[in-house]
Parts: C-alpha cells; structure tokens; sequence
C-alpha cells in the first residue's frame, strides 16, 4: 500500500509540473515564439487534476451519489425515452449531445483578443463551473425521475419564479438550436464531400441502434468496431461522391439544407433513442474524439508556433473586426461552450438522466464529459492561432469591411496591423482547393485552415486539402449530433410546461404529445435557421452574440436551481461549489446583455443598430454590407427581435435568481417549510461500474450479476 501512495504521489506531482510549466511559459512569454505544445500540456495537466480530485470531492462529499439507488432509467424503462443504456455509449451520446458549435466556433472568434484570455476561461471555467454545472445538473435531475431544468426550477424555486425559468429556458433552446443549425448550413452548403458522409451517418446509426437492441444486445465492442469501419467508409466515399456524377445531387443551397435539417430533428425528436439517437451520437464520438486527440498529437509532434499575439490591441480597444466589444465581457460569452454552456443543462436534465445506469456515473460522464469538450474548445483556439494573423482576419471579417478582392482585403487587413499579400491569401485558397477563403465568417472554415495547417506538416503539402474538407465535414458532424439531442430536449421542455395545463402532456412517451411537440420544437428553430441563412449583416455575427448571452444567462439558470437544491437538500455548508460560479456568470452576462441592448456603438447595441439603419432608410439610402432596401428592412427587423430577445431573457434571468434567493433565505430561516420534489429512494438491482473501465471489484460484481440471472455477457 505504501508503494501505491508513493507511486501515485509521484505520478501526480509530475502531472501539476507538466502543467504549471505550460502554464508559466503561456503568461510570461512576451516577443518570443511560443510553441502550441505548451497550451495542450497547461490544459491537460488542470484537466486531469481536476478529475481525479476535485470532481471526486464534488460527487462523494457535495452530492454523495448513491450507487445502491435505481435510477429513473431503470425504474421507469419504456424503451422509447427511458432505457438504461451502456456508460461507454451513454457518455458518447452525452459528449456528443452537449459538443455542438460553440467548442469549434466560439474559441475561434474569441482569438481576435489574443491566444492566452481565451485559454484561461476555457480551462478555469471548464474545472470550476461548467464541468460542475453539467454533473450536478445530471445528479439532481436523476434524482427527480429525469425532470427537465424549467420543471425542476418550478418545482423547487416556485411557481413565480420557476415559470420564468421554464420560459426563459424555452426560448433560449430554441435560439440555441437556430445557431447551431445555421453553422451546420454554413459548413455543408455547396459542399457535396460534407453533405454525403453527413448524412450516411444516419443509416449506419440505425444499423448500429437494431444491432444492439435486436441482433446482438449487449456486444458493445462489437458494434463500435463495425461503426467505426463503415464511418471510415463513409468518409472516403464522400470524397469520391465529390468528383463523380453524384456531386449534384449532394450539392445543397443553404435554403435546400434548412428543410432537410428541420425534418432530420423533426424525426430524430420522435424515434425512440436506442433507434437512432444514442447510436448515431456514440458513433460520431469515435470522430470527434480521435480527430481532437490526433489534432493535441499532431501539435505536440510538429510543434507549431502561436503567430497570434497573447493578447492583441483589440481586446482593449473593443473594435474588433470579427466582433465588436472589450475583452469584458464578450469573451466570456463568446467562449459559451467549452467553458462554461446553458445548453448542456438542458442535455443534463433531457436525455441522459433518462438512461444513466447508476448514480455513481454523473461524475464520468457529467464532468468527464464536458473536460473532453473542453479540450475541443482549447484545440479549436490554437488552430485559430498558428495560422497566419492576417489571414485568420481576412476569413472572419465581414465582406462589407474588407471587400470581396484579394487587394482591398489585403489593404484592409494590413491597416488593422497585420500583413498579409494578395498572392498569399489566393495561395491560401488554392492550398485546400477553394475559390476563396475571403469573409468566411462562422468559425468553421478558419478551423478547418488550422487543422489542415497542423495534420499537413505530418503528412504533407500534399494532403493540405484532404485535411481541410475532412475537417469541414468533422465539424457539420460535431454539431448535427447536438442539434437532434436538443430538439429532443426542447421537446422535453414544451411537454413539460404544456403539461402544467393538460395533464397528458406530462406523459413525455404519449405519441400525439411527443409528435405535436417535437413540430413546433422543429417549427421554431426553423425560422431562426431560415433568418441565419437570409440575414444580410451575416447570420452567424448577427446571431452569435444573441447565441452566447442566451447561453451564459441559461447557465445562470442552471446554477441557481443548483444552489437552490444544495441549500434545500441540507447541503448549505457546500453551497459555493455552484454559488461561485453563478455570482460570476451573473455579472458577465446582465454586463454583456446590458451592452448589447443600450450601446450607442452600433456595431455593439442592437437597438442603436436599428435606430442607424432605419434613418437610413427614412433618408433613402442603403448602407453596407445591405445591398437593397429590402435587406435594409430586413436588418431593422432582426436588429429588433435581438434587442427584444436580449432584454426580456435578462429579465427573466434576474426574477429567477433573485426568487431563488428568496427560497434559499426562507429555507435557512425555517427548514420546516421547506419541501423537495425528489423521488423516493428504490433499491437499485443493476450492477454497472461507476467508470469508463471496471474495477476488478465491478467486474467480479458484474460476473456475478450475471451469472444470477443467466444474461447475455457483455463485452
């Protein structure tokens, strides 16, 4: 045993060395080149600490999770929305369920302000609030039969401030959805490649749901050796599809791929999730999982150099080409997920608690899973920084700041400070075989750039382009997957709220409910995606800033019913694990919401966004990047609906947390009068293990098991 400790002592100094080493190289480097390896071992070595102790102290000693109690997954299994599923799929799903546009986009847009503001949010708020929002969340709603945020927030706040919750949260998922839906479009249209493999994922998905369920129940190894082979195939298929006759027919305008979006979420919201949801899920994790994981190899091999500034004069000066605003607040909102996202929430509280095994697994799979997003995020800000500075501005500024020719965008560019030729910028489209890279705003394409940059200095010039429309396709993927688990969720959501005024509602398996709702879940998200694609100022720079506030304001509702069940639950000596983090996401978000609806700058607030361009209108005249008078409209009427959506889902916010301090006030007054919604304690009679890889304990427990009702055996 002594042996052990010292081993394990050792084992763990080295890892905060490695760590604290990256970390010191990161913020005192200044005029030097700094390596990207050293970004990847700051982040890995706080993650894995992280884990092994502090998510340890929250699951044992803050939420004392219970392995001996059934979850709703096995007590109220129906095979459609409640089925216990294995814990390496359930973390698939649950990782690719809450890893949509905001690890990928978000981390990219943010390295306008330099490398290193980005990299201590994403790392410190990944470790102290989202990880910690995300496995509480998934504890407590466990614990409540797999009750969505909204009902947990009403149930347990009350019904003034839980309505504004339940509302609040509505609204913002479907605001949500719309922006992840509209980075999909933007990766996918004109993009045959993209389009084919995306959408072979669906068939292979349900291949893998009826082998699991019908042909061969149990043999998960199994089946992700066969998915993993046909995605692979799927992949290099794509590419051929791209240069034969087919390419047409997968050739999609973006208005094409906005009906074909709505129906896939339509249909994935209504299938039970064994049949398509869980497996597809689990399937796109082999992607993302070793596409970041070689992407963290690739940089630690080829050691590419940070060319963006730690810090760059645009996080002081608030007059960023990309997006406007100071570093404070924009961006701890523009960084949602990754760090710290509303969206897992409703992940947390929608499909996973619904099919989690056993209490003991909210820590894997709640904050294991969002570190792994984390690590996306912290790959995705340095494929923004090792490409050209100059070129990172001239494919993330608008096409009315920088022009549509290689010349004005160079001008343009090198007037911000940063150099870069017009035969550099067409040699950059040329090397991954596109038109142009000009004003390709969205995150994704300047992604895609960097991973190519990192994965062609090991393989070669030759494959620049291959990496570059692999990566396109990995990240429509990456996305896809959290917009069918949030359809579904938001489904969950109105079913919910519905259900307060027609019983049956309540029922999330009745049929006519869970098809009426997932439609007007699809219905809502729809319109959002179809003004993203139609917006004239860019749907994703008008749309994000409303996508990041919405999500940060929903994680402060996240973390107020946190901090309001600690205290109920008797937990008050605990209750800053999430009290912290929410007083910080507070004053970052009613900060950035009070910019965006009262700036007199209107690149920031949108109201005085609208008052410019409707007296342009008065005056007869069209500003740019508008090219006619019906897109003037156009931004006035969206410019409207942001500053409306902004202020209302703020005050919604704040009658949230300030109801919730009154319950927590009353309940350290008078306990007694009190009440908690939890379900009744029921002896669990499944035995799984608690962590991605069984103890020898778990697995003598399991062969037990086993051997006690004469199962099928697993893999």
């Amino acid at each position: 045993m002594r042996t052990a400790n010292v081993r394990t002592i050792v084992v763990w100094t080295l890892v905060a060395l490695v760590g604290a080493a990256g970390w010191s190289v990161l913020a005192l480097s200044r005029g030097e080149d700094v390596s990207a390896a050293w970004t990847v071992a700051a982040a890995l070595g706080s993650y894995a600490i992280a884990y092994r102790f502090y998510s340890r102290f929250v699951a044992n000693r803050v939420l004392r999770v219970d392995g001996t109690r059934a979850t709703p997954a096995e007590r109220l299994d129906n095979g459609i929305d409640f089925h216990p599923t294995d814990r390496r799929v359930l973390l698939g799903h649950h990782f690719a369920a809450i890893a949509g546009a905001g690890p990928l986009v978000g981390p990219v847009l943010a390295a306008q302000m330099g490398y290193l503001p980005g990299t201590l949010w994403i790392v410190a708020g990944v470790i102290f609030a989202g990880a910690v929002q995300d496995m509480v969340v998934l504890f407590f709603s466990t614990r409540r039969d797999g009750r969505s945020l909204g009902q947990m927030a009403r149930e347990e706040i009350g019904p003034f401030g839980g309505a504004a919750a339940l509302l609040a949260a509505f609204v913002i998922m479907i605001v949500l959805l719309g922006v992840l839906a509209l980075v999909v479009v933007n990766a996918l249209a004109e993009s045959p490649w993209g389009t084919f493999s995306l959408a072979m994922t669906v068939p292979i998905a349900l291949f893998m749901g009826f082998w699991l369920r019908v042909l061969r129940p149990g043999r998960v190894v199994e089946v992700s050796l066969i998915g993993m082979a046909l995605l692979l195939l799927a992949l290099v298929a794509g590419r051929r599809v791209a240069e034969s006759s087919w390419a047409d027919a997968f050739t999609l305008a973006p208005s094409t791929l906005v009906i074909w979006l709505v129906a896939y979420g339509f249909v994935a919201s209504v299938l039970p999730v064994w049949m398509l949801l869980a497996p597809r899920d689990y399937l796109s994790t082999f992607l993302k999982i070793g596409t970041i994981a070689l992407l963290a190899l690739g940089v630690v091999v080829t050691l590419p150099t940070l060319r963006m500034p730690a810090v760059t004069d645009f996080a002081t000066r608030g007059d960023g080409p990309v997006f406007a605003g100071s570093l404070f607040p924009f961006v701890f909102i523009t960084i949602a997920c990754g760090a710290l996202s509303g969206f897992h929430a409703l992940i947390s509280s929608g499909t996973t608690p619904k099919m989690i095994q056993k209490e003991t697994q909210v820590r894997m799979i709640g904050y294991g899973s969002m570190l792994m997003e984390s690590s996306v995020a912290v790959m995705a800000l340095i494929a923004a920084s090792v490409i050209d500075p100059g070129l990172y501005f001239a494919m993330n500024a608008p096409a009315g700041v920088i022009g549509d020719t290689v010349q004005n965008a160079s001008q343009v560019v090198g007037g911000w400070g940063y150099t870069i030729t017009p035969e550099q910028l067409a040699a950059a489209a040329r090397g991954v075989e596109e038109a142009s890279l000009l004003s390709r705003t969205g995150g994704a394409p300047t992604l895609a750039v960097g991973v190519s940059e990192i994965f062609s200095q090991v393989t070669g010039d030759g494959l620049r382009a291959f990496w570059y429309h692999f990566a396109i396709m990995f990240e429509a993927l990456f996305i896809l997957t959290a917009l069918d688990a949030g359809t579904r969720v938001g489904r969950f959501m109105l079913q919910d709220m519905l259900g307060n005024a027609y019983r049956p509602f309540k029922d999330v398996s009745w049929r006519p409910g869970l098809v009426l709702t997932s439609a007007l879940v699809t219905g809502l998200w729809g319109y959002f995606l179809w003004v993203g694609v139609h917006e004239p100022l860019g749907g994703i720079n008008q749309l994000f800033p409303v996508f990041g506030i919405s999500n940060q304001l929903l994680a402060a509702v996240a973390l107020t019913v946190c901090t309001t069940l600690l205290v109920k639950s008797g937990r008050l000596k605990w209750a800053w694990v999430t009290g912290v983090p929410l007083l910080w996401d507070v004053t970052v978000t009613l900060t950035a919401s009070w910019q965006k609806v009262f700036s007199t700058d209107p690149r920031v607030g949108f109201f005085e966004q609208r008052r410019v361009y409707r007296a342009a209108i008065e005056e007869g005249r069209v500003l740019p990047p508008a090219k006619s008078m019906a897109d003037m409209h156009t931004v006035v009427t969206n410019s409207t609906v942001d500053g409306v959506l902004s202020a209302v889902l703020a005050l919604l916010v704040v009658v949230v947390v300030l109801d919730a301090a009154r319950v927590c006030v009353r309940h350290v007054r008078r306990p007694a009068l009190s009440t908690l919604s939890e379900a009744p304690y029921t002896e669990s009679r499944l035995v799984a293990p608690a962590g991605l890889v069984a103890t020898r304990e778990e697995r003598e427990a399991e062969r037990r098991a086993r051997d006690a009702v004469g199962s099928v055996p697993r893999d």
